[in-house]
């Protein structure tokens, strides 16, 4: 099957080299039994990928299984995720109350999808890899090994090579995982097919509640070409659906276009991004990006301390307070000199005169220095503060603290934050 007949069949719209590249790659390696990694950011369509390749493969046609299954490993909760995987034997754990087939052995024969690989706990790291090196499965509550005969198509937006330097990702597991592996570009790397694909949407959705289709102005489309599109392909469909339902005027000029997009420079979010020159950094991980939120909040905390810190001191020598520590630095003879509006001369300021007025006057509870707080808690304690400021929308929230929503989800239910929103 070519090329532009798998993108007939499954939708797909776009001309861009890098993506050309992934469908042949896809379509070479579809007949193999080889495991294939899919990377590419969020919204780029991997799903559609990993069905490209099982239903061109010899699999397709297998009478046991269910032919592909697919598994969102960042969804299941990393207390049932093993039995969810592997099943489960009778009287398990509490609740077992009959044996149950697992994904891997509902899909013997087929082809299982493992979506979002990265998010997979290490303990089960473990365990696919003696699926893949072996072939087997063990059930909760047994110790009798079950072959299965399952292909493994994994996808991530993680950066996997710094998941396994910061220990989150093991390695013998990623190169057993990647003996192929397929790269799909996002859309700002494809910016031709951007007009391609919203003229596609705004079609489909004219053509579903029988209203004229929307167009763009040469201002609209150039903007529209230049955009980032973080949120890729999934992004691009819900702007073009809410323009073409929402606005009357069905020339959409660049000024109607920018009420709808928020532009949030590339360098804060967490969607892996491959680089492109012998200079480019390294992608960040979720975690580093926390981090780095966190050490940013704590320097912001600092600096106003110390701000606190020096109007006390300027308010106490105003009254003629001693300071508790004195510093040369405040002394009068080595305060700033101020120049009066009504004279060229330099006013030194005297003790008895403020720099402080009523209004300006601070809240006893900013000048409280926050304890020193352990990692976890200094974490905890921003997310909390960024849900809070957003009304609990954990959108919003994962967007300010510069991480992705699947891991502001999976700290809330680490630091037990349910309950609290």
């Amino acid at each position: 099957m070519d090329i532009h007949t798998i993108k007939q069949r499954y939708g797909i719209i776009g001309n861009d080299p890098k993506l050309l590249m992934a469908i042949n790659k896809a379509i070479q390696v579809a007949p193999t039994d080889l495991s294939i990694l899919i990377t590419g950011e969020s919204g780029v369509g991997k799903d559609i990928f990993s069905r490209i390749i099982h239903e061109n493969s010899l699999r397709k046609h297998t009478k046991q299984g269910r032919g592909l299954i697919s598994v969102n490993c960042g969804a299941i909760p990393e207390g049932t995720i093993e039995s969810e995987l592997f099943g489960h034997v009778k009287g398990a754990f509490t609740g077992a109350d009959k044996n149950r087939k697992g994904y891997f052995e509902e899909a013997d024969g087929g082809t299982i999808f493992l979506d979002e690989i990265g998010e997979l706990p290490l303990a089960m790291q473990v365990k696919l890899l003696r699926v893949l090196e072996n072939g087997e499965i063990i059930p909760v509550g047994s110790s009798t090994a079950i072959k299965v005969n399952v292909r493994i198509v994994a996808a991530t937006n993680v950066d996997l090579v710094a998941a396994i330097r910061n220990g989150h990702f093991r390695e013998d597991l990623y190169y057993r995982l990647q003996q192929i592996s397929i790269y799909i570009p996002p859309l700002r790397e494809r910016i031709d097919d951007i007009p391609l694909l919203f003229r596609k949407f705004s079609s489909d959705v004219a053509e579903k509640y029988h209203m004229p289709p929307i167009v763009l102005s040469p201002d609209a489309r150039e903007y529209l070409m230049h955009y980032p599109w973080y949120g890729n392909i999934r992004e691009l469909k819900n702007v073009t659906e809410q323009i073409a339902v929402v606005e009357t005027e069905r020339t959409i000029t660049r000024n109607i276009l920018q009420n709808y997009l928020n532009y949030i420079p590339e360098e804060k979010m967490p969607a892996l991004i491959t680089p492109s020159g012998s200079n480019a950094q390294a992608p960040i991980s979720d975690r580093e990006l926390l981090l780095k939120a966190l050490s940013m909040g704590q320097m912001i905390s600092e600096m106003r301390n110390e701000i606190n810190e020096l109007r006390q001191a300027v308010t106490h020598l105003a009254q003629g307070i001693p300071l508790s520590s004195p510093s040369t630095a405040l002394q009068p003879s080595n305060l700033p000199a101020i120049q009066t509006s009504n004279s060229p001369t330099l006013h030194v300021i005297q003790p008895h005169e403020s720099l402080v007025q009523p209004e300006e006057e601070f809240q006893e509870s900013e000048m409280v220095e926050d304890e020193p707080l352990a990692l976890e808690d200094r974490e905890k304690r921003a997310i909390r503060l960024a849900l809070e400021r957003h009304g609990g929308k954990r959108a919003l929230a994962a967007k300010e603290l510069h991480i992705s929503e699947r891991t502001l989800y999976r700290k809330i239910k680490e630091y037990g934050l349910l309950n609290d929103n």
